[in-house]
Protein backbone atom coordinates (compact mmCIF):
# COMPACT_ATOMS: atom_id res chain seq x y z
CA UNK A 1 0.00 0.00 0.00
CA UNK A 2 2.97 2.50 0.73
CA UNK A 3 3.25 2.42 -3.27
CA UNK A 4 -0.16 3.75 -4.12
CA UNK A 5 0.93 6.89 -2.43
CA UNK A 6 3.43 7.58 -5.50
CA UNK A 7 0.16 9.49 -6.99
CA UNK A 8 0.58 12.47 -4.94
CA UNK A 9 3.73 13.59 -6.40
CA UNK A 10 2.50 14.70 -9.91
CA UNK A 11 -0.97 15.06 -8.43
CA UNK A 12 -2.05 16.64 -4.86
CA UNK A 13 1.35 17.16 -4.02
CA UNK A 14 2.59 18.50 -7.61
CA UNK A 15 -0.94 21.01 -7.08
CA UNK A 16 0.24 22.47 -4.14
CA UNK A 17 4.04 22.99 -5.37
CA UNK A 18 2.37 24.29 -8.13
CA UNK A 19 0.79 27.07 -6.99
CA UNK A 20 3.46 27.50 -4.34
CA UNK A 21 6.07 28.00 -6.98
CA UNK A 22 4.17 30.69 -8.47
CA UNK A 23 4.35 33.04 -5.79
CA UNK A 24 8.56 32.63 -5.73
CA UNK A 25 10.95 35.58 -6.33
CA UNK A 26 12.76 37.14 -8.75
CA UNK A 27 10.52 37.20 -12.27
CA UNK A 28 9.71 33.02 -11.49
CA UNK A 29 5.93 32.29 -12.95
CA UNK A 30 5.84 28.48 -13.71
CA UNK A 31 7.96 25.63 -13.44
CA UNK A 32 7.80 22.78 -16.81
CA UNK A 33 5.65 19.73 -15.60
CA UNK A 34 8.43 17.47 -16.27
CA UNK A 35 7.18 15.48 -13.12
CA UNK A 36 4.78 13.70 -15.95
CA UNK A 37 7.58 11.76 -17.13
CA UNK A 38 7.29 9.57 -13.77
CA UNK A 39 3.54 8.64 -14.20
CA UNK A 40 2.00 5.44 -14.75
CA UNK A 41 0.14 4.70 -18.29
CA UNK A 42 1.15 4.82 -21.57
CA UNK A 43 -0.06 7.88 -22.41
CA UNK A 44 -0.71 11.19 -19.95
CA UNK A 45 -2.14 14.48 -20.43
CA UNK A 46 -2.13 17.40 -17.61
CA UNK A 47 -3.38 21.01 -18.21
CA UNK A 48 -4.16 23.49 -16.00
CA UNK A 49 -3.63 27.29 -14.02
CA UNK A 50 -2.59 29.27 -11.15
CA UNK A 51 -4.19 32.71 -9.96
CA UNK A 52 -2.08 34.61 -7.91
CA UNK A 53 -3.35 37.88 -6.22
CA UNK A 54 0.22 39.68 -4.56
CA UNK A 55 -0.82 42.42 -2.29
CA UNK A 56 2.65 44.16 -2.23
CA UNK A 57 2.33 47.96 -1.91
CA UNK A 58 5.06 50.94 -0.52
CA UNK A 59 4.86 51.70 3.05
CA UNK A 60 7.05 54.82 2.65
CA UNK A 61 7.96 56.82 -0.01
CA UNK A 62 10.97 59.39 0.38
CA UNK A 63 10.42 59.03 3.88
CA UNK A 64 6.78 60.32 3.65
CA UNK A 65 4.20 57.59 4.35
CA UNK A 66 2.47 55.91 0.87
CA UNK A 67 -0.75 56.49 -0.55
CA UNK A 68 -0.46 54.87 -3.43
CA UNK A 69 -2.09 51.43 -3.93
CA UNK A 70 -0.88 48.31 -4.32
CA UNK A 71 1.87 48.24 -7.15
CA UNK A 72 1.67 44.02 -7.95
CA UNK A 73 -1.05 43.21 -10.74
CA UNK A 74 -2.85 39.85 -10.59
CA UNK A 75 -1.45 37.09 -12.97
CA UNK A 76 -2.65 34.12 -14.01
CA UNK A 77 0.25 30.89 -15.04
CA UNK A 78 -0.93 28.05 -17.46
CA UNK A 79 0.50 24.49 -17.59
CA UNK A 80 0.57 22.04 -19.94
CA UNK A 81 2.04 18.32 -20.57
CA UNK A 82 1.71 15.57 -22.69
CA UNK A 83 3.77 12.56 -21.98
CA UNK A 84 3.98 8.98 -24.14
CA UNK A 85 5.90 5.71 -23.62
CA UNK A 86 8.18 4.87 -26.55
CA UNK A 87 9.02 1.82 -24.43
CA UNK A 88 9.22 -0.01 -21.13
CA UNK A 89 12.29 2.39 -20.35
CA UNK A 90 11.84 5.03 -22.27
CA UNK A 91 9.41 8.09 -22.35
CA UNK A 92 9.33 12.00 -23.50
CA UNK A 93 7.17 14.64 -22.43
CA UNK A 94 6.01 18.54 -24.41
CA UNK A 95 5.61 20.70 -21.60
CA UNK A 96 4.56 24.43 -21.96
CA UNK A 97 4.08 27.10 -19.82
CA UNK A 98 4.41 30.86 -18.23
CA UNK A 99 8.57 30.30 -16.99
CA UNK A 100 9.13 33.63 -15.84
CA UNK A 101 6.73 37.15 -15.75
CA UNK A 102 6.12 40.33 -13.97
CA UNK A 103 3.03 42.62 -14.12
CA UNK A 104 3.15 46.15 -11.84
CA UNK A 105 1.21 49.39 -12.15
CA UNK A 106 2.46 52.47 -10.17
CA UNK A 107 0.70 54.96 -8.77
CA UNK A 108 1.10 58.90 -8.80
CA UNK A 109 2.98 58.99 -5.63
CA UNK A 110 5.58 56.55 -7.20
CA UNK A 111 6.19 57.86 -10.39
CA UNK A 112 6.74 61.83 -9.01
CA UNK A 113 9.41 60.17 -6.94
CA UNK A 114 10.91 58.47 -9.34
CA UNK A 115 11.44 61.69 -11.44
CA UNK A 116 14.87 63.42 -11.78
CA UNK A 117 14.58 67.55 -12.54
CA UNK A 118 17.50 69.65 -13.90
CA UNK A 119 16.88 73.00 -13.68
CA UNK A 120 13.04 72.67 -14.00
CA UNK A 121 13.23 70.49 -16.88
CA UNK A 122 12.68 66.62 -16.46
CA UNK A 123 15.65 64.45 -17.64
CA UNK A 124 14.28 60.89 -16.38
CA UNK A 125 11.66 58.89 -17.45
CA UNK A 126 9.47 57.68 -14.70
CA UNK A 127 7.31 54.47 -15.13
CA UNK A 128 3.66 54.04 -15.03
CA UNK A 129 3.66 50.27 -15.83
CA UNK A 130 5.31 46.81 -16.84
CA UNK A 131 4.58 43.66 -18.10
CA UNK A 132 6.74 40.84 -18.48
CA UNK A 133 5.92 37.38 -20.28
CA UNK A 134 8.57 34.47 -21.13
CA UNK A 135 6.53 31.47 -22.15
CA UNK A 136 8.25 27.63 -22.39
CA UNK A 137 7.77 25.14 -24.95
CA UNK A 138 9.91 21.69 -24.07
CA UNK A 139 10.52 18.57 -25.16
CA UNK A 140 12.00 16.18 -22.53
CA UNK A 141 12.87 12.62 -22.57
CA UNK A 142 13.58 10.04 -20.21
CA UNK A 143 15.58 6.57 -20.50
CA UNK A 144 15.25 3.90 -17.45
CA UNK A 145 17.78 1.35 -16.27
CA UNK A 146 16.79 -1.14 -13.34
CA UNK A 147 19.36 -1.99 -10.99
CA UNK A 148 17.89 -4.67 -9.30
CA UNK A 149 16.05 -5.89 -5.90
CA UNK A 150 17.65 -3.65 -3.37
CA UNK A 151 15.72 -5.74 -0.22
CA UNK A 152 13.15 -3.00 -0.11
CA UNK A 153 12.02 -3.15 -3.55
CA UNK A 154 13.67 -2.83 -7.65
CA UNK A 155 15.49 0.33 -8.18
CA UNK A 156 15.22 2.21 -11.27
CA UNK A 157 17.69 4.45 -12.36
CA UNK A 158 16.22 7.51 -15.12
CA UNK A 159 18.63 9.96 -17.04
CA UNK A 160 16.73 12.84 -17.84
CA UNK A 161 17.79 15.35 -21.22
CA UNK A 162 15.85 17.57 -23.20
CA UNK A 163 15.24 20.87 -24.82
CA UNK A 164 13.01 24.16 -24.79
CA UNK A 165 12.66 27.50 -26.23
CA UNK A 166 11.56 30.78 -24.52
CA UNK A 167 9.52 33.90 -26.30
CA UNK A 168 10.50 36.91 -24.44
CA UNK A 169 7.64 39.61 -24.42
CA UNK A 170 8.18 43.48 -22.80
CA UNK A 171 5.96 46.35 -22.62
CA UNK A 172 6.90 49.24 -20.33
CA UNK A 173 4.80 52.59 -20.34
CA UNK A 174 6.78 55.53 -18.94
CA UNK A 175 5.58 59.52 -18.76
CA UNK A 176 7.53 59.78 -22.12
CA UNK A 177 6.16 56.72 -24.30
CA UNK A 178 5.59 53.18 -24.32
CA UNK A 179 8.58 50.61 -24.65
CA UNK A 180 7.80 46.74 -26.48
CA UNK A 181 9.65 44.11 -27.13
CA UNK A 182 8.60 40.94 -28.85
CA UNK A 183 11.74 38.11 -29.12
CA UNK A 184 11.72 34.99 -31.28
CA UNK A 185 11.82 31.74 -29.64
CA UNK A 186 15.59 30.94 -28.56
CA UNK A 187 16.78 27.79 -27.13
CA UNK A 188 17.97 25.89 -23.94
CA UNK A 189 18.32 23.19 -22.28
CA UNK A 190 17.88 20.75 -19.23
CA UNK A 191 19.32 17.70 -17.89
CA UNK A 192 19.53 15.65 -14.58
CA UNK A 193 18.29 12.04 -13.24
CA UNK A 194 16.28 10.44 -11.03
CA UNK A 195 16.57 7.18 -8.66
CA UNK A 196 13.46 5.65 -7.59
CA UNK A 197 11.99 2.61 -5.91
CA UNK A 198 8.03 2.04 -6.77
CA UNK A 199 7.43 -0.31 -4.15
CA UNK A 200 8.07 2.60 -1.42
CA UNK A 201 6.83 5.37 -3.64
CA UNK A 202 11.00 7.12 -2.88
CA UNK A 203 11.91 8.87 -5.85
CA UNK A 204 15.41 11.32 -5.77
CA UNK A 205 15.49 13.93 -8.64
CA UNK A 206 17.84 16.73 -9.84
CA UNK A 207 17.35 18.88 -12.90
CA UNK A 208 19.81 21.26 -13.99
CA UNK A 209 18.14 24.15 -16.51
CA UNK A 210 19.96 26.42 -18.56
CA UNK A 211 20.15 30.22 -18.81
CA UNK A 212 19.23 31.84 -21.96
CA UNK A 213 20.09 34.72 -23.47
CA UNK A 214 17.82 37.06 -25.06
CA UNK A 215 18.17 39.81 -27.73
CA UNK A 216 14.61 40.68 -28.70
CA UNK A 217 13.39 43.08 -31.34
CA UNK A 218 10.99 46.21 -30.41
CA UNK A 219 9.62 49.40 -30.67
CA UNK A 220 9.42 52.59 -28.77
CA UNK A 221 6.78 54.88 -29.54
CA UNK A 222 6.42 58.13 -27.42
CA UNK A 223 9.07 61.25 -27.09
CA UNK A 224 12.53 61.34 -26.81
CA UNK A 225 13.37 64.55 -24.65
CA UNK A 226 16.06 66.62 -26.63
CA UNK A 227 16.89 63.72 -28.91
CA UNK A 228 14.00 63.29 -31.52
CA UNK A 229 10.30 64.11 -32.06
CA UNK A 230 7.16 62.28 -31.54
CA UNK A 231 7.37 59.22 -33.83
CA UNK A 232 7.94 55.56 -33.57
CA UNK A 233 11.47 54.08 -33.44
CA UNK A 234 12.99 51.03 -33.85
CA UNK A 235 14.46 49.46 -29.93
CA UNK A 236 16.70 46.43 -29.82
CA UNK A 237 17.07 44.81 -25.99
CA UNK A 238 19.36 42.15 -24.25
CA UNK A 239 19.07 40.12 -21.28
CA UNK A 240 19.50 36.77 -20.30
CA UNK A 241 17.08 34.36 -18.17
CA UNK A 242 18.71 32.52 -15.03
CA UNK A 243 20.02 28.85 -15.22
CA UNK A 244 18.54 26.62 -12.12
CA UNK A 245 19.01 23.29 -10.23
CA UNK A 246 16.76 21.64 -8.56
CA UNK A 247 16.80 18.81 -6.29
CA UNK A 248 13.35 16.92 -5.10
CA UNK A 249 12.90 13.81 -2.74
CA UNK A 250 9.67 11.76 -2.02
CA UNK A 251 9.41 8.35 0.07
CA UNK A 252 6.40 6.51 1.28
CA UNK A 253 6.72 6.61 5.16
CA UNK A 254 3.34 4.46 6.01
CA UNK A 255 0.63 3.09 4.63
CA UNK A 256 -0.93 6.01 2.64
CA UNK A 257 1.28 8.62 3.26
CA UNK A 258 3.95 10.22 1.70
CA UNK A 259 6.51 13.18 2.59
CA UNK A 260 8.28 15.24 -0.19
CA UNK A 261 10.77 18.35 -0.41
CA UNK A 262 12.58 20.34 -2.76
CA UNK A 263 15.95 22.36 -2.48
CA UNK A 264 16.11 24.92 -5.60
CA UNK A 265 19.28 27.01 -6.95
CA UNK A 266 18.52 30.01 -9.50
CA UNK A 267 21.32 32.34 -10.88
CA UNK A 268 19.22 35.66 -10.27
CA UNK A 269 22.69 37.29 -10.17
CA UNK A 270 22.67 37.11 -13.90
CA UNK A 271 20.36 39.81 -14.16
CA UNK A 272 22.53 42.66 -13.10
CA UNK A 273 20.44 44.70 -15.53
CA UNK A 274 18.03 44.20 -18.77
CA UNK A 275 19.69 46.62 -21.59
CA UNK A 276 17.71 48.14 -24.43
CA UNK A 277 18.55 50.89 -27.36
CA UNK A 278 16.22 53.01 -28.63
CA UNK A 279 17.43 54.19 -32.69
CA UNK A 280 19.37 57.19 -32.20
CA UNK A 281 19.26 57.55 -28.62
CA UNK A 282 21.89 56.61 -26.14
CA UNK A 283 21.51 53.18 -24.66
CA UNK A 284 19.52 52.51 -21.55
CA UNK A 285 18.97 50.04 -19.09
CA UNK A 286 16.67 48.57 -16.53
CA UNK A 287 18.88 48.02 -13.17
CA UNK A 288 17.85 45.38 -10.94
CA UNK A 289 21.52 43.97 -9.20
CA UNK A 290 20.02 40.40 -8.03
CA UNK A 291 21.45 38.17 -6.12
CA UNK A 292 21.20 34.21 -6.43
CA UNK A 293 18.02 32.74 -4.55
CA UNK A 294 17.19 29.73 -2.57
CA UNK A 295 13.80 28.22 -2.78
CA UNK A 296 12.82 24.84 -0.03
CA UNK A 297 10.19 23.25 0.14
CA UNK A 298 8.67 20.62 2.07
CA UNK A 299 5.13 18.62 2.81
CA UNK A 300 3.34 15.80 3.65
CA UNK A 301 0.66 13.58 1.47
CA UNK A 302 -2.09 11.61 2.98
CA UNK A 303 -4.68 8.84 0.67
CA UNK A 304 -8.01 8.92 2.19
CA UNK A 305 -9.65 6.36 0.48
CA UNK A 306 -9.52 5.14 -3.39
CA UNK A 307 -11.18 8.65 -4.57
CA UNK A 308 -9.50 11.48 -2.74
CA UNK A 309 -6.35 12.57 -1.27
CA UNK A 310 -4.82 16.08 0.31
CA UNK A 311 -1.89 17.57 1.11
CA UNK A 312 0.24 20.49 2.71
CA UNK A 313 3.45 21.52 2.28
CA UNK A 314 5.28 25.06 3.44
CA UNK A 315 7.52 27.04 1.02
CA UNK A 316 10.30 29.76 1.79
CA UNK A 317 11.95 31.82 -1.04
CA UNK A 318 14.80 33.40 -0.28
CA UNK A 319 14.56 37.51 -1.41
CA UNK A 320 16.92 38.40 -4.18
CA UNK A 321 17.31 42.21 -4.18
CA UNK A 322 20.13 44.24 -3.23
CA UNK A 323 20.15 48.00 -3.57
CA UNK A 324 17.27 48.54 -6.20
CA UNK A 325 13.86 46.96 -5.71
CA UNK A 326 11.86 45.08 -2.78
CA UNK A 327 11.58 41.41 -3.40
CA UNK A 328 12.02 39.83 0.00
CA UNK A 329 11.83 36.96 1.36
CA UNK A 330 8.38 34.68 1.24
CA UNK A 331 7.16 32.27 3.29
CA UNK A 332 3.97 30.25 1.33
CA UNK A 333 1.49 27.64 3.58
CA UNK A 334 0.08 25.42 0.58
CA UNK A 335 -2.67 23.07 0.12
CA UNK A 336 -4.71 20.33 -2.14
CA UNK A 337 -6.74 18.24 -2.62
CA UNK A 338 -7.11 15.84 -5.59
CA UNK A 339 -10.15 13.49 -6.89
CA UNK A 340 -9.00 10.53 -8.83
CA UNK A 341 -11.03 8.06 -11.28
CA UNK A 342 -9.85 5.27 -13.39
CA UNK A 343 -8.67 7.34 -16.27
CA UNK A 344 -8.57 10.72 -15.03
CA UNK A 345 -8.08 13.27 -11.78
CA UNK A 346 -9.10 16.75 -10.36
CA UNK A 347 -6.49 18.75 -8.69
CA UNK A 348 -7.16 21.73 -6.91
CA UNK A 349 -5.12 23.60 -4.47
CA UNK A 350 -4.85 26.87 -2.66
CA UNK A 351 -1.64 29.05 -1.39
CA UNK A 352 -1.19 31.81 1.27
CA UNK A 353 1.99 33.55 1.33
CA UNK A 354 3.39 36.22 3.63
CA UNK A 355 5.83 38.78 2.10
CA UNK A 356 8.26 39.97 4.45
CA UNK A 357 9.12 43.48 4.96
CA UNK A 358 12.10 45.65 3.42
CA UNK A 359 14.17 49.05 2.67
CA UNK A 360 15.15 49.95 -0.89
CA UNK A 361 17.94 52.98 -0.15
CA UNK A 362 18.11 55.60 -2.82
CA UNK A 363 21.33 56.13 -5.09
CA UNK A 364 23.12 59.23 -3.47
CA UNK A 365 24.78 59.81 -7.20
CA UNK A 366 21.61 58.74 -9.29
CA UNK A 367 24.17 59.31 -12.76
CA UNK A 368 26.93 57.76 -11.74
CA UNK A 369 28.01 54.73 -13.65
CA UNK A 370 28.49 52.42 -10.74
CA UNK A 371 24.73 52.65 -8.73
CA UNK A 372 24.48 51.94 -5.45
CA UNK A 373 20.61 52.34 -4.77
CA UNK A 374 17.56 52.88 -6.48
CA UNK A 375 16.29 56.08 -8.23
CA UNK A 376 14.12 56.54 -4.76
CA UNK A 377 13.90 55.08 -1.44
CA UNK A 378 11.32 53.40 -0.16
CA UNK A 379 10.08 50.89 2.39
CA UNK A 380 7.37 47.67 2.06
CA UNK A 381 5.78 46.11 5.42
CA UNK A 382 4.86 42.63 5.64
CA UNK A 383 2.09 41.84 2.80
CA UNK A 384 0.05 38.95 1.93
CA UNK A 385 -0.29 37.10 -1.61
CA UNK A 386 -3.48 34.67 -2.01
CA UNK A 387 -3.26 31.95 -4.82
CA UNK A 388 -5.73 29.45 -6.25
CA UNK A 389 -4.66 27.01 -9.10
CA UNK A 390 -6.05 23.37 -10.56
CA UNK A 391 -5.13 21.06 -12.92
CA UNK A 392 -7.16 18.06 -15.00
CA UNK A 393 -5.15 14.84 -15.94
CA UNK A 394 -5.97 11.79 -17.94
CA UNK A 395 -4.02 8.79 -18.77
CA UNK A 396 -4.26 5.49 -21.17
Amino acid sequence: MVGAVKVFLAGVAGTALMVASAQAGGFSRGTADTDILFEEGNFNMRAGATVVAPQRGYATINGVAATDPNYTNTYVVPTAAIKLNLTDYARCAGTYTEVYGGSTSFGPQKREADRIRIGGVQTSNATASTNLGVDEFGLTCAAGFMVGDLGIGDGKIWLIGGAFLEQFDYTEVTDFGTLTFNGSYTPGFRAGAAFEIPEIALRAQILYRSQVNHRPGGTYTGLVPRALPLGTYTATGAGTTPQSVEAKFQTGVAEGTLVFGSVKWTDWSVIDTLDYTIAGVVPSRNEYFWKDGWTVSGGVGRQFNDWLSGSVSLTWDQGVSTTEDLLTDTWTLGTGIQMKAERASLSLGGAISHLTGGTQPADPNPFDANPTGADFAATVGGDWSFAIGGRFAVNW
